[in-house]
């Protein structure tokens, strides 16, 4: 039973990265109703802006990681503002926003590859360096407390933001009716803006945190989306609070699934486990 603390810990630790990825996710879904595949190539995005000014450039870390997610949030505002608002103007499907998605991911995986490489990358200037700390005979590192205290604070954050300002309000009028909202003088395209920026910050900020525990590849954003889709499905689609749920859900069911078998199963099970919510 000496590993039951350890296998907590580490459902907790993925708990934490899929509620990011989940929240928004179901942010982005939640206002515009279409999955927006590219939300995966956008933790890449962060994780590689992280690497080239503090690994390359030897800028300061926290500065690197404040431009890490401020290139992020840009890239996908501009995604939104050059891509689905005039897809959206044209009463486009939601399978054509889906493909349109899917042709982004492509394209920022791909010019990722072009400028540093497919090589798997770590952001940690120095190997080694991680502290550790015992939690009742669970072993966590201090990126993996970070990574739970941003959660944290980010899921707590979105919940004020939505139930607490305006700005929270006319995310979940645009949500609910979009053209209500613009009947009631909402300016729906400035909050879906504003969603993208938000949604694309959390995403990179999740890739920044990832790529100090495990490091970074250009690939990273395809497995990292499929779970956060998962935690929604499994929350509710579109759901915030749901998915944040169905994340931590999904985190203790993977690696509590692998206990006593290899871990290569760990998104087999994922995947089951979507099938079963699907179905039932």
């Amino acid at each position: 039973m000496d590993i039951l603390p350890q296998l907590i810990v580490n459902s907790i630790i993925a708990g934490a990265i899929y509620s990011m990825i989940a929240l928004g996710f179901n942010l982005i879904y939640g206002t515009v109703k279409f999955f927006d595949i590219s939300y995966g190539a956008l933790t890449a995005v962060g994780g590689y802006a992280v690497f080239f000014f503090y690994k390359k450039l030897g800028l300061d870390l926290y500065l690197s990681v404040l431009i890490g997610v401020l290139i992020t949030s840009l890239i996908g505002y501009l995604i939104y503002r050059f891509v689905y608002s005039p897809l959206r103007s044209r009463k486009s499907s939601g399978i054509v926003m889906l493909v349109g998605s899917l042709g982004v991911f492509t394209a920022v995986q791909a010019i990722i590859a072009i400028l540093f490489s497919s090589q798997f990358q770590t952001l940690s200037r120095s190997t080694g360096s991680s502290q550790t700390f015992n939690i009742f005979g669970g072993i966590i590192t201090d990126v993996q407390l970070v990574t739970l205290a941003v959660g944290v604070v980010i899921m707590l954050a979105i919940a004020l933001i939505l139930n607490k300002s305006l700005f929270g309000k006319a995310v979940k009028a645009v949500g609910d009716d979009e053209e209500v909202a613009k009947i009631v003088g909402i300016d729906t395209s400035k909050i879906i803006g504003w969603v993208f920026v938000i949604g694309s910050a959390i995403a990179g900020l999740a890739g920044i945190l990832i790529g100090f525990d495990t490091g970074i590849e250009p690939t990273m954003g395809m497995s990292l989306l499929l779970k956060g889709v998962i935690a929604s499905i499994i929350g509710g689609i579109g759901n915030v609070y749901g998915g944040v749920l169905g994340a931590f859900l999904l985190g203790f069911i993977e690696n509590f699934g692998i206990w006593q078998i290899s871990g290569e199963w760990k998104d087999a099970i994922s995947f089951g486990v979507l099938i079963i919510f699907l179905l039932f």
